[in-house]
C-alpha cells in the first residue's frame, strides 16, 4: 500500500502532473488516514517535499513534469505574455468557482470567455453567458469589461473583482468610480507585494469617493479561501 505521500504524488500524476489543493482535497483517497485534518496534511506534503513545485499559490506540480506542465500552461518564460494570461485566467477562475459556491451567479467579460483556467475555459465555469442589462449604457459598459462581476439572487451585482498583474491600477479604479452608486462591493486582486503601490494610487485625491470602497486582496489571501473547504463555509468573512 502507498504511504500518504505516494498517495498525493499519484493522484497529482493521474491528474496531467499538477493540480491545485481543492483539487487534491477530492482526488486522494484519505479514508484510511489517521489524520484528523487530511486537507491539512496534502497541503504539508507539498508544500514541505521536493517532489513537487509551485506553478501559482495553490497550484503545484510535479518536478518530474515539470517541462511538460510549464508547457502545456505556456510558462516556460514567466515575462511572456502567454504566461501573464494563464496568470489572469487562473485568478478570474478561481474568483468564478468561490462565487458560485456561494450561489451566486457568475461572469467574465466576453473578451476573456475563452481564456483557459488550467485547462478549462473560463466560460465554462461561469454561470452566465453574459452580463444582467441591470443599468443604462454608460454603466453597461464599465461593468462589462470587469474581470469577474458577482450577482445576488435579484440579479443586481453585490461585488466587483479586477485581477491587476502588472498595470498601476487607474484603468480599474476608473471603472470602480463608474460603479460607486451600487451596492457591491468592489476588490482590486493582486500579488501581496503589489500593494504598496496599490495604496499610494489610491490615496490620489481622484480617487476620494470610492477610497474606504475598495478592498485589496492579495493571491494568497485568495487561494486560501479557496482551497480551504472549512472556510469556504465562511467565505463571507472576506468576500
Amino acid at each position: 500500500m502507498l504511504c500518504q505521500w505516494e498517495q498525493v504524488i499519484e493522484a497529482m500524476r493521474q491528474n496531467g502532473g499538477y493540480a491545485t489543493f481543492n483539487q487534491l482535497n477530492h482526488l486522494v483517497d484519505v479514508s484510511e488516514w489517521k489524520s484528523k485534518t487530511p486537507e491539512a496534511s496534502i497541503r504539508r506534503i507539498v508544500q514541505e517535499r521536493n517532489e513537487f513545485f509551485r506553478i501559482q499559490p495553490g497550484l503545484w506540480a510535479l518536478e518530474e513534469a515539470r517541462d511538460s506542465v510549464l508547457t502545456k500552461f505556456q510558462l516556460k518564460n514567466p515575462e511572456s505574455l502567454e504566461a501573464t494570461a494563464f496568470t489572469h485566467a487562473y485568478y478570474q477562475g478561481l474568483l468564478v468557482e468561490i462565487g458560485n459556491f456561494k450561489n451566486l451567479d457568475t461572469c467574465v467579460p466576453a473578451q476573456d470567455k475563452n481564456r483557459k483556467y488550467l485547462m478549462t475555459p473560463l466560460r465554462e465555469i461561469c454561470s452566465l453567458e453574459k452580463i444582467y442589462n441591470f443599468s443604462y449604457r454608460k454603466i453597461m459598459k464599465q461593468a462589462k469589461t470587469v474581470d469577474v462581476v458577482w450577482f445576488n439572487s435579484r440579479k443586481l451585482p453585490c461585488a466587483f473583482f479586477e485581477v491587476e498583474h502588472s498595470t498601476d491600477f487607474r484603468r480599474s479604479l476608473s471603472k470602480f468610480y463608474e460603479l460607486q452608486d451600487f451596492y457591491a462591493r468592489f476588490f482590486i486582486v493582486a500579488a501581496r507585494e503589489r500593494e504598496r503601490l496599490f495604496q499610494s494610487v489610491i490615496s490620489e485625491s481622484i480617487y476620494t469617493e470610492i477610497r474606504k470602497r475598495v478592498e485589496f486582496l492579495d493571491y494568497e489571501a485568495l487561494t486560501k479561501q479557496y482551497t480551504n473547504q472549512h472556510a469556504l463555509s465562511k467565505i463571507g468573512t472576506l468576500l
